[in-house]
C-alpha cells in the first residue's frame, strides 16, 4: 500500500497508520482488510480536517489541537506555506518550543483570544507578520487576505478555547462557518 492511498495524511497520520497496521498484522489480520480500512478511514472532525479550498487557499480545521505537542505535529506535517491561526485561553503556554518550526513553515500568524498580547510579544523576534483578531470571523478574513494561491490557512491553536468558545468543537465549527462565508 502506498502512502498516497492512506486516508490519514501527514506525518501523524502515517505514523498512526503504520503502528496500527503492525499491530493488526501481529494479530494476524488479513492484509487486504488492513488496506481497505486504511484507504477509506473517515477523518476525525476538528483534527486536520480539510474545510474548503477558496481561490487556491486551503483551509484546515485543527481545533482539537489544544496543546503545543499536538500543534507541533500538525505544523510539522505541513508542506505548503502556512497562515497559522493560534491562541486561546493562555495557560502560560510556551510557544518558544515551536520557534524553529515556525521559522520554517509559517508565512503569517494570527492570534485569536483574550490573552494574545503576551503571545504576540513572544513572537516578535521571528520576523514573521503577527496579527491579533478578536473574533473567528476576523481571524479567517485576515488569514484569507494574508494568503495566496498554494497556501494553507491552519487553525491549530495550541491552547484551550474557553476564553471565546465553550470548547474546541464550538471553536472549530465557528472556523468552518467563517470559511464558508468567504
Amino acid at each position: 500500500m502506498t502512502l498516497e492511498t492512506l486516508a490519514l495524511q501527514g506525518h501523524p497520520g502515517v505514523r498512526t497508520s503504520m503502528a496500527a497496521s503492525i499491530t493488526a498484522r501481529i494479530k494476524e489480520v488479513r492484509s487486504n482488510f488492513i488496506k481497505e480500512c486504511f484507504s477509506d478511514f473517515q477523518q476525525m472532525e476538528h483534527r486536520m480536517e480539510s474545510v474548503a479550498n477558496v481561490h487556491g487557499i486551503e483551509f484546515i480545521n485543527d481545533s482539537r489541537s489544544t496543546n503545543i505537542n499536538s500543534t507541533w505535529y500538525t505544523l510539522e506535517s505541513m508542506s505548503k506555506p502556512v497562515i497559522w491561526i493560534a491562541g486561546g485561553k493562555d495557560s502560560s503556554i510556551d510557544y518558544s518550543q515551536l520557534k524553529s518550526l515556525l521559522k520554517a513553515k509559517i508565512k503569517s500568524i494570527i492570534f485569536l483570544g483574550m490573552d494574545s498580547s503576551r503571545l504576540i510579544s513572544s513572537m516578535s523576534d521571528l520576523d514573521i507578520p503577527v496579527t491579533d483578531a478578536s473574533t473567528m470571523e476576523e481571524a479567517v478574513e485576515l488569514a484569507y487576505v494574508a494568503g495566496s494561491m498554494g497556501d494553507v490557512v491552519l487553525l491549530s491553536p495550541g491552547c484551550a478555547s474557553f476564553d471565546l468558545f465553550r470548547d474546541y468543537e464550538e471553536r472549530g465549527n465557528a472556523f468552518k462557518k467563517a470559511v464558508k462565508q468567504l
